[in-house]
């Protein structure tokens, strides 16, 4: 009898196998294929597994192996090249397939509910409605007229049965009889147009045209372009050509915040169906979106990283725009990187996938010089707008103002007097950082994180923003009961405090996850900004990804000294992007730019090689230091990790692991570790890691199977999980 093999929602790292259901017949066993729905037992209750294969025998003895329930889908839901790719992350990212699978449907269906797909509602005949002669059931007219319908015309709307006064309750009653059944008609497929064309430069015409030759075709595509080049206006004349070729369009973008900027932009240039898929969707909305997608009649399909794994009928072009962004890779469960999994679907479907950021990864710049991506430049800003100027600006022993300078809130208030806008980077949410007392010294921290507590003064709160922990903001300090409570450092709220009493006559902005909380909050706040009135903005680094504000002509980072610092050894490279990127929202338009970068460290060498040379320049720079290293993208990086109860417990897990495995790794491979994380303990659990190093991508996927086959063999420590992070871009 055939087995059927079915990846099962569990942290267990194999699949499992089931037989049949009785009731199932040779004919019916021969329509299964991967990609279908199966309700099972497993331990002692009920799941959804997902087929991965029909085979024709099992290692496990027939008669111990359980019965599948019910077999939701009559056909797949997803594609094999879709169920391929969910296999090959579940083995690059070395997580179980099980938990891989369900990143392929939305939540309801995960939940076992009935895939009904899209379609307008209609009424068809059964057999035994098809056996009754003409004129059957004369003594009711309405179910009569209703009988005479369907054998003329066959399959019919339910609107023409409304045309002709037959209620709902006369076709329910002949669906009773066994006569009629309820059927969905198939969508006509419709077509998107282009309305308006813009005309491109020289630079961005190379890039649209050697794309458009490689369509049908995999390739990846690495566009670099400084900020406000037209990177979009490329994505946009491309997404033309594919519509033109009836075929759909996959692009990523990484923050929901985004999404609405996006969406209206692309709504504007297209007729058609444009469908978002992101977290902040409703689970109905999710899947009306993944069901046009996955049915072709979604032209363009925009979405945060989980869209990566959305079914696409027609899938011609792949866009991920901000490539470099870290939202891209997800920090726990399935650590994957929509990026580097939007590279290999795009090989799988054999369709072009375009990377474009204004500071590439240096993965993909590696990617470039290795001759693995194509890689074009767009050097100059689009319609003749110049690169902000850069003004470092030394506040040593200077006065600050809710953390400005004088030279900051001077320009803020030029600025707006000459009714343009203003925008503050500050990246560092709430009040203050720190609560302190006066008197005795005390400081409030997080008691289940090696953390302070942050000071939310506008909520009356102290909140962890590791653990999400909070409680309420203290009138007197806890150990002295002095009332000499003050707060150290600055945060968001602070210096809008200050900037509403310094500019009250003009609208100041707060941008920031704390602010932002309604699901129409920022493009609310999109639409008044792009009005283009003088105002301030003032935010963390939601506010600068990717949004064109055209009026914002100076842009002050307030503390960049922040991001000089890391003991991350990418440290120097998310600087550069980070200073680039929010620079970049200035002078994007006819209004001439600059840059305000507040530091004590005027002379430190990250900092000069950011202001002095292009991003790309020194992003080569840097590229060099990780080679002699030995680090990414040059070598491949992996990541151990525990949390336990305690901080031995951990430790000596990884201790065992790399006692047993070091003797299978090639002598090239470099443990470092066991070692307490940056953050050993957090939201009550202390963590511990080991690094993993190899010269290349082999080498590391060999080393993270044996290290994932051992670790599962260890005894784990009560309380005591582990996990492996392959390519990890947070190693805090």
């Amino acid at each position: 009898m055939p087995i059927l093999r079915l990846a099962i929602p569990s942290p267990l790292r194999a699949e499992f196998d089931y037989l049949p259901p009785a009731d199932m017949d040779e004919e019916q066993l021969a329509e299964l294929k991967p990609g279908i729905r199966i309700r099972v037992s497993f331990g002692r209750r009920e799941v959804i597994g997902f087929l991965m294969a029909v085979v024709p025998s099992s290692s496990i003895d027939a008669s111990k192996l359980k019965t599948a329930l019910e077999i939701l889908d009559p056909t797949p839901l997803i594609s094999e090249t879709l169920v391929a790719l969910c296999e090959w992350a579940a083995t690059y990212y070395q997580h179980p397939v099980g938990e891989v699978m369900p990143a392929a449907f939305p939540p309801g269906l995960r939940k076992g509910r009935v895939h009904i797909p899209r379609g307008d509602p209609g009424w068809s005949l059964t057999v035994q409605g098809k056996g009754l002669p003409q004129g059957a059931l004369g003594r009711s007219k309405k179910q009569a007229l209703a009988l005479k319908i369907l054998q003329q015309q066959g399959l019919t709307p339910t609107t023409v049965f409304s045309q002709n006064n037959i209620s709902a309750a006369v076709l329910r009653a002949l669906r009773d009889k066994g006569l009629i059944q309820a059927e969905l008609l198939k969508l006509a497929p419709t077509t998107a147009q282009c309305h308006e064309t813009h005309e491109l430069n020289s630079n961005q015409e190379v890039v649209v045209d050697a794309l458009i030759q490689h369509l049908g075709m995999f390739g990846a595509h690495l566009l670099e372009g400084v900020t406000g080049s037209g990177k979009t206006e490329v994505y946009l004349q491309l997404i033309a050509h594919c519509l033109r070729l009836q075929q759909q369009v996959l692009v990523l973008i990484p923050e929901i915040g985004l999404t609405p900027q996006t969406l209206q932009r692309f709504e504007t240039r297209f007729s058609g169906s444009i469908v978002s898929l992101h977290s902040g969707l409703t689970d109905g909305a999710r899947q009306r979106a993944w069901e046009a997608a996955r049915d072709g009649s979604a032209h363009i399909i925009l979405g945060t990283r989980s869209a990566i794994f959305t079914p696409i009928a027609n899938l011609g072009l792949i866009v991920v725009d901000e490539e470099h962004d870290a939202s891209y890779k997800q920090q726990d469960g399935f650590r994957y990187s929509a990026r580097d999994i939007a590279v290999k679907r795009a090989h799988l479907e054999n369709c072009p996938v375009l990377l474009g950021s204004a500071t590439p990864s240096l993965e993909s710049i590696y990617n470039a010089r290795e001759g693995r991506y194509k890689h074009y430049l767009l050097p100059e800003r689009a319609g003749g707008s110049v690169l902000p100027s850069i003004l470092p600006v030394d506040i040593r022993k200077q006065e600050l103002w809710g953390g400005l300078s004088s030279t900051v809130i001077e320009s803020v208030r030029e600025t707006l007097a000459n009714g343009q806008q203003a925008l503050l980077f500050l990246n560092r949410r709430g009040y203050a950082p720190t609560l302190q007392c006066h008197d005795c010294g005390w400081i409030a921290e997080c008691r289940s994180c090696d953390a302070r507590l942050t000071v939310h003064r506008r909520r009356g709160k102290l909140r962890c923003h590791h653990c999400n922990a909070s409680q309420h903001l203290p009138h007197q300090c806890p150990t002295c009961q002095s009332r000499s409570l003050m707060t150290a450092g600055l945060g968001t709220e602070q210096a809008e405090e200050f900037l509403r009493q310094q500019f009250s006559q003009w609208p100041v902005h707060r941008v920031d996850s704390d602010s932002m909380t309604g699901r129409d909050a920022m493009q609310l706040l999109v639409d008044k900004v792009m009005k283009g009135e003088p105002c301030i903005l003032l935010g963390t680094q939601m506010l600068t990804k990717g949004h064109h504000f055209p009026a914002v002509s100076l842009v002050a980072i307030l503390d960049v000294d922040s991001a000089l610092f890391s003991a991350d050894f990418r440290g120097e490279e998310r600087m550069a992007q980070l200073l680039t990127q929010v620079g970049g929202r200035a002078g994007r338009a006819e209004i001439p730019g600059q840059v305000i970068l507040q530091t004590h460290y005027p002379d430190n060498p990250a900092l000069l090689a950011t202001v002095q040379m292009p991003y790309g320049e020194h992003a080569r720079q840097i590229l060099v230091k990780r080679e002699d290293t030995g680090m990414p993208p040059a070598g491949k990086l992996l990541m151990l990790r525990t949390d336990s109860v305690d901080a031995e417990t951990g430790e000596q897990f990884l201790l065992k692991l790399r006692q047993q495995v070091e003797g299978r790794l090639p002598a090239t491979t470099k443990l470092i570790g066991p070692l307490p994380s940056p953050m050993q303990r957090r939201a009550g659990k202390f963590r511990s890691q080991m690094l993993v190093i190899t010269p290349n991508r082999q080498f590391a996927q060999f080393a993270a199977a044996e290290l994932v086959k051992i670790a599962q063999t260890l005894p784990l420590g009560r309380g005591m999980k582990w996990s492996i992070d392959v390519d990890p871009l947070d190693t805090f």
